[in-house]
């Protein structure tokens, strides 16, 4: 028996958008990866906790005029519509009202099971659109991963990928770039981990 081949259907942020506001996609978690509706991964308790805790640790860091949005849409190009753990923005919620942001100052992704797809996927797409400061909060390895300084690299998912890379450990200091005054000790992100020594 033959097998007709299988057709990939690419939806842009608008056609993405119409899908959201008519609430054919209400109680999904789905992003818009690349042209691509993705499933996202279920998570676990710790890591939707890691989520909250390096929430309100970046929130506390941050001078007035900064917003933390947490699992929020980023109108990130034509084709994308992530919605990244979390994303540091400038103005105030009203700012957001009519669109959702395009150019957060730093986006986090926490990873356990995503690691990989947040480095390869993620990443090149962070860095496709010229955000300069990407980082993940690696629960499986316990690191801050700082990624900056985005170049063209055709053999990366989106073409684009992180020139540098920064693999942080207590009792380092992060510090976004877009607001170098805020220090964030890196263990804020990391604390230790119930039951593990």
């Amino acid at each position: 028996m033959r097998h007709a081949p299988l057709t990939v259907r690419r939806w842009t942020r608008e056609q993405y958008d119409r899908l959201v506001d008519a609430g054919l996609l209400h109680g999904e978690l789905i992003e818009l990866i690349g042209g691509q509706l993705l499933v996202a991964e279920p998570q676990g308790a710790y890591h939707a906790s890691r989520i909250g805790a390096a929430g309100d640790t970046l929130r506390s860091a941050v001078p007035p005029g900064w917003l933390v949005r947490v699992q929020m849409p980023v109108a990130l190009d034509d084709e994308s519509a992530p919605e990244p753990d979390l994303a540091l923005v400038p103005g105030t919620w009203a700012d957001y009202d009519s669109s959702h942001p395009a150019r957060p100052v730093l986006v986090i992704e926490v990873a356990e099971s995503s690691l990989a797809f947040d480095r390869r996927e993620k990443g090149s797409l962070y860095a496709r659109a010229g955000l300069p400061d990407y980082w993940i909060l690696n629960l499986v390895d316990r690191v801050l991963e700082v990624y900056r300084d985005p170049v063209r690299d055709a053999a990366a998912s989106f073409g684009w990928r992180y020139g540098t890379v920064e693999r942080m450990t207590p009792p380092a200091i992060a510090s976004p770039l877009a607001l170098p005054i805020v220090r964030i000790p890196v263990s804020a992100f990391l604390p230790q981990r119930a039951g593990v020594p």
